[in-house]
């Protein structure tokens, strides 16, 4: 894959882990790319290689796991053969993300407010004092109510969505020119799930960032998404802009995928995804 100016790209990523039933392949030869500005949604059921294929890019897969690709690029520049601190001068600065689980990603231990004040000291030449103003400054940005008083606050004192939020605001805390959202809104309930959603869409529009967005739910990828990308098994299905790929689905996986939406039935019985033949080569076009 040549520099096509792309912020991310990568070519034919693979990642394996030794286990004890052999080696499985949790990533299959997946490459894409995504521009400035755009979002990318990856779509596919659990255990697609979704969350993988972004922790690789991360660097936050185990020692064990065996990462090869053709091309792994940011910026035009080589992340893949970085040396484990040039690779932290990057992730959490350039490239942030955020996880599918906020409590759970959080430290139990350790307050809020400590907690971006870390990342703002790692990757920022702020004092102390412009550290807590700044920090203060993302909790408002992210709609988090009284936000001085939050800077104190444990994980386990505040609700699911109210941890989403500050993860968010960690994520965003340097500017990061590539935000990864692992499934954001899994744990979160609906009504919560919206305005998380549309807290994302609003960040990434106003600081022009590009956005990776991971998850299974078709009707998220419709709403935020540019492009479209559809895993299955570790292997990418289908590539399309996101109107073609609702409108003119090419691949079976995809389709059924498409046909078990509540919205899409038509019987008594919802469609299942294994109601479909769709061990197949990927689309034309996949790779």
């Amino acid at each position: 894959m040549a520099d096509n100016g792309h912020l991310l790209e990568i070519e034919n990523l693979t990642v394996e882990f030794d286990t004890a039933g052999g080696v499985l392949r949790a990533v299959n030869g997946v490459s894409l790319h995504v521009d400035q500005r755009e979002v990318l949604a990856i779509v596919g059921e659990s255990g697609s290689g979704k969350s993988v294929s972004m922790l690789a890019v991360m660097g936050l897969l185990p020692w064990t796991a065996r990462v090869t690709a053709d091309a792994m690029r940011f910026q035009g520049r080589d992340i893949l053969n970085l040396s484990p601190s040039e690779r932290r001068r990057i992730v959490g600065k350039d490239i942030a993300m955020i996880f599918q689980e906020p409590i759970a990603s959080l430290n139990p231990c350790f307050t809020v407010g400590y907690q971006i004040d870390e990342t703002l000291k790692m990757h920022t030449n702020l004092n102390s004092r412009q550290r807590r103003e700044r920090t203060v400054e993302l909790f408002e940005a992210v709609g988090l109510p009284n936000a001085g008083d939050r800077l104190n606050a444990y994980p386990h004192q505040m609700s699911g969505g109210q941890c989403q939020r500050v993860m968010i605001a960690m994520a965003i805390a340097c500017n990061p020119k590539l935000l990864i959202a692992d499934e954001p809104t899994t744990a979160l309930d609906v009504t919560i799930q919206k305005q998380i959603l549309d807290l994302l869409v609003s960040i990434q529009e106003e600081k022009g960032m590009g956005m990776i967005m991971i998850t299974h739910d078709m009707g998220v990828v419709a709403e935020t998404a540019d492009r479209v990308i559809v895993q299955y098994k570790g292997r990418k299905m289908e590539e399309a802009d996101v109107l073609s790929l609702f409108e003119n689905p090419k691949s079976n996986y995809t389709r059924a995928l498409l046909s078990a939406l509540p919205e899409n039935a038509t019987g008594d019985r919802l469609p299942t995804v294994s109601d479909f033949n769709f061990e197949e080569a990927p689309a034309e076009g996949a790779q």
